[in-house]
């Protein structure tokens, strides 16, 4: 086959405009089309997103069956809410359809083991959407900091922090109020701070302690968190989520999205580098990578211009080779996460306590 062709299943404002618009360049002005995959159909539970599917130019299928039923299609990609995931993506799975999902695979490790063990019987490709992986400026930071560029490394803090749920709509949705769901900002926000924690040091998180921030927002799940954790090799760092602080504004917002880096050489901070920006002209903000050097001197850090790509477009065509290579993806990374996160609830729940994650 010369393109892997996708089903998108869900097609709500985040689908519709990441993941078609952006990730399979359904937005011509914007994007060329991808090299190894291409988006053929969607199907949503709302039929009223039938026109703005068809607005792309994309096929509308009545069900999920319908969709998992068409030979035209050899993979798809999982856009509904959280606790749909794995259900569908085992569904999917057994109707010979290689999977994307979006994060997270499943709302629990046991699922999320499920899924693994149908992809590796049917020998089917399986990723989950750890999209900020792709980040150019990401992707420099991991040359940065394992380079050793900044000397010897001994601390190192990922943070993903805002306002959301003081509005009394937005404390009634999943994100705040279905912790069994992966709400709050543990199962949100903290599971793209861990990846990215590993992907930037290019090691794994096997032990944290967290602890659950004061109580001030009016909703179900947790205000936020503060976590500190453990690569295998001993070194620390830490993760600060919050749904309960202002940050200014927008612009305030976006910009701490990020981390920093410190070693005892120099400093690296990331700013608007974890969120939905890959660097594109007409973004709310110019993401940026800067080195500190300790001495007046911050360097800023430049991807090339070719590094630049689009964060979703990546993913989507990581997956597609994997599926044109005959080497599929196994998705451990998003079970070890799911992992992570449960282990923060459970030291967050018993003051604090250290605990150890296996795999």
């Amino acid at each position: 086959m010369s393109k892997v062709k996708y089903g998108l299943i869900g097609f709500g404002g985040i689908a519709e405009n990441r993941v078609a618009k952006e990730g399979y360049a359904c937005d011509k002005a914007r994007f060329a089309p991808l090299k190894n995959a291409e988006l053929v159909g969607a199907v949503d539970i709302n039929p009223a997103r039938k026109e703005a599917a068809e607005a792309l130019g994309l096929k509308w299928y009545d069900s999920i069956d319908a969709m998992l039923a068409d030979p035209e299609l050899q993979a798809v990609y999982i856009a509904t809410n959280n606790a749909s995931h794995a259900s569908i993506a085992i569904k999917a799975l057994n109707a010979g359809k290689h999977v994307i999902s979006e994060k997270p695979m499943s709302t629990n490790s046991a699922d999320a083991e499920e899924v693994i063990k149908v992809a590796a019987e049917k020998g089917l490709s399986l990723a989950v959407d750890h999209m900020m992986v792709y980040n150019a400026c990401n992707k420099e930071a991991a040359k940065v900091v394992q380079g050793g560029k900044l000397g010897t490394v001994n601390d190192s803090c990922f943070h993903m922090e805002f306002a959301f749920g003081y509005d009394p709509a937005e404390a009634a949705s999943w994100r705040c109020s279905k912790i069994e769901e992966m709400g709050g900002p543990i199962g949100d926000v903290a599971s793209h701070c861990f990846y990215v924690a590993e992907f930037v040091f290019g090691k794994k998180i096997n032990k944290l302690a967290a602890v659950y921030l004061p109580k001030i927002v009016d909703m179900v799940a947790e205000d936020g968190a503060y976590i500190k954790f453990f690569f295998e090799d001993g070194t620390q760092g830490s993760a600060k989520v919050a749904f309960s602080e202002m940050r200014g504004g927008l612009g305030g917002t976006l910009t701490n999205l990020g981390y920093e880096v410190y070693g005892d050489k120099a400093a690296l901070r990331g700013y608007g580098t974890m969120f939905q920006l890959s660097g594109h002209d007409g973004e709310p903000i110019k993401i940026r990578l800067e080195k500190d050097n300790y001495d007046n001197n911050i360097e800023r850090i430049e991807p090339a211009a070719s590094d630049i790509k689009n964060i979703y477009q990546s993913l989507i065509e990581c997956h597609a080779e994997s599926v044109l290579a005959g080497k599929p993806m196994n998705a451990q990374d998003a079970l070890h996460n799911i992992l992570l996160c449960e282990a923060a609830h459970e030291s967050a729940r018993n003051g604090g306590k250290i605990v150890t994650v296996a795999k």
